[in-house]
């Protein structure tokens, strides 16, 4: 009888391991920060390309095209996000076997759209060939805070889920993996979560009731439906129904792709504000 719960224990933590990996990898590859990759054809020839749309610390952000030919030219037009700017050109350099440029680094949620043009002879290449590519800058977090931040977030939804598997477990250990999912997700998403995204993007907090951040409302809810199996823990006659609604809830919260409706700069409010000042100094 031991051996036949460790063994379904065992069974049940390898089956929680495999899905939070598995979420972990779809946040990791989508996303509207992730890299955008993909290829092109220029004079019959296989261009491949892979375009930043996150670049974090006070530095330039950098843009490279893998190009072996040394004819070929770059062209690369920026522009800030959701602005009536004109498009700003920068004629891209060669070397090393790349065509090289750079954006300039914004303040923290600052946003700029690029696109490329590749040009050998009477031949052109746009990139991507429908609609520019879209980087949110942002500030340098420290390495230690971030790597904390995500080892509590993927902790906690290992523990959730393995937490919502006790549904199936005749032998149930629901109310120490609650606290520990609670601990952990607590720490991760309250604690370290608003810390990660004051050096990010200079704000604690963007969600409800401040604003409209996803990253931030999707934890809320997450910790509110853990908080909610506590509460079921002691009123509840079946609270390892609770716990299994919770670990789903935490599953789709982890598969919103990160950063989707994520802190944003709004450029039309501070020119506004600066051309007040302006007007306001010239009186």
């Amino acid at each position: 009888m031991k051996n036949k719960t460790m063994k379904r224990t065992t069974t049940l933590w390898i089956i929680a391991f495999v899905i939070t990996f598995a979420t972990a990898y779809y946040q990791r590859t989508t996303g509207p920060t992730y890299p955008l990759a993909g290829t092109t054809q220029l004079s019959g020839k296989e261009i491949r390309y892979r375009l930043l749309r996150s670049s974090g610390g006070f530095t330039n952000a950098p843009v490279e095209i893998q190009v072996v030919d040394s004819t070929i030219q770059g062209v690369m037009e920026w522009k800030r996000f959701k602005t009536d700017d004109p498009w700003t050109r920068i004629q891209m350099k060669f070397a090393n076997s790349r065509l090289m440029a750079e954006l300039p680094n914004q303040p923290p949620a600052g946003k700029l759209q690029y696109r490329i043009t590749l040009l050998q002879g009477e031949s052109t290449a746009l990139i991507p060939a429908v609609g520019p590519v879209v980087i949110r800058f942002k500030g340098d977090v420290p390495l230690f805070i971030l790597i904390v931040h995500v080892i509590a977030m993927f902790g906690s939804m290992l523990l959730a889920v393995r937490a919502g598997l006790e549904y199936f477990n005749p032998n149930s250990n629901l109310q120490k993996l609650t606290y520990w999912t609670i601990g952990f997700f607590f720490v991760g998403g309250m604690v370290l979560g608003p810390i990660v995204q004051k050096y990010a993007f200079d704000a604690y907090w963007t969600g409800w009731p401040f604003g409209g951040d996803m990253t931030d409302n999707k934890t809320a809810v997450a910790l509110l439906a853990w908080l909610a199996v506590a509460v079921a823990l002691k009123k509840s006659k079946n609270p390892k129904a609770w716990a299994l609604g919770a670990a789903v809830v935490m599953i789709v919260v982890y598969l919103i792709p990160h950063s989707v409706l994520g802190s944003e700069l709004d450029y039309k409010a501070i020119d506004q504000q600066k051309a007040k000042s302006d007007t306001i100094q010239v009186r």
